[in-house]
C-alpha cells in the first residue's frame, strides 16, 4: 500500500490501527534501537533509514504483510538461518501477522545489517 505522507510522523498516523501498524511499530523500534545515528525519513513513498546518502532499511505497511526492505539480505552472515519462518527475497522480508517477531531473529538480523553498514561493507543489492 502506499501512503501520501511527508513525513514519519504522518505515514504512522495514517497506518489503520491494526497488526499491521503494530508488527511496523516493533521493527521501526529495533531499527531506530540499533541504528539511532539513522536519519528517519520517508522515500518511495515508505519509511526509509538511511545516513550520509546512504540507505540502510525500508518499511513499509502492505495489505498482506510488513515489508522491511534491506539492499541484499544474503549479504548478512547466517541471514537463511536469522530469517527462518519468514517469506523473503533477495531484498524484502515480508512479515506476515502470524509472525511472532519476539520469538524470531529479525532483531539479530537488523543488528546485523547495522553493525555491517557502519563497518563500511557494502549492503545494497
Amino acid at each position: 500500500m502506499q501512503y501520501e505522507a511527508t513525513s514519519p510522523k504522518e505515514y504512522v498516523e495514517l497506518l489503520e490501527n491494526d497488526w499491521r501498524k503494530e508488527k511496523l511499530l516493533q521493527i521501526r523500534e529495533l531499527i531506530l534501537k540499533y541504528g539511532p545515528e539513522l536519519e528517519e525519513g520517508i522515500l518511495y513513498k515508505m519509511l526509509a533509514y538511511s545516513a550520509g546518502g546512504t540507505q540502510v532499511f525500508g518499511l513499509n505497511a502492505q495489505k498482506l504483510y510488513v515489508s522491511l526492505y534491506v539492499g541484499s539480505i544474503q549479504k548478512i552472515e547466517n541471514a537463511d538461518q536469522l530469517l527462518e519462518g519468514f517469506n523473503y527475497g533477495k531484498g524484502c522480508i515480508r512479515i506476515k501477522k502470524t509472525v511472532d517477531i519476539s520469538k524470531t531473529e529479525l532483531e539479530t538480523f537488523i543488528k546485523q545489517t547495522i553493525e555491517k553498514w557502519r563497518a563500511g561493507e557494502d549492503i545494497s543489492c
